[in-house]
């Protein structure tokens, strides 16, 4: 659980860094990588909490 968090945060902050260079420089490929990082960090995420629903589900059961 802690790996994930450390991941998920150092994801975002990647992003967060991605466009602030984008606004810096104004080059294209800054945005395209921040979206980028911003996608996957959201299927990363979605991932892990359907890990999560399935684990409370096999507990009910």
């Amino acid at each position: 659980m802690l790996l994930f968090r450390l991941v998920f945060g150092l994801l975002l902050v990647a992003g967060v860094l991605c466009f602030a260079m984008y606004i810096g420089t104004n080059q294209l490929v800054w945005r395209r990588r921040g979206l980028l990082i911003v996608k996957w960090t959201v299927l990363a995420a979605l991932g892990f909490f359907a890990v999560l629903i399935l684990e409370r589900l096999a507990l009910m059961l």
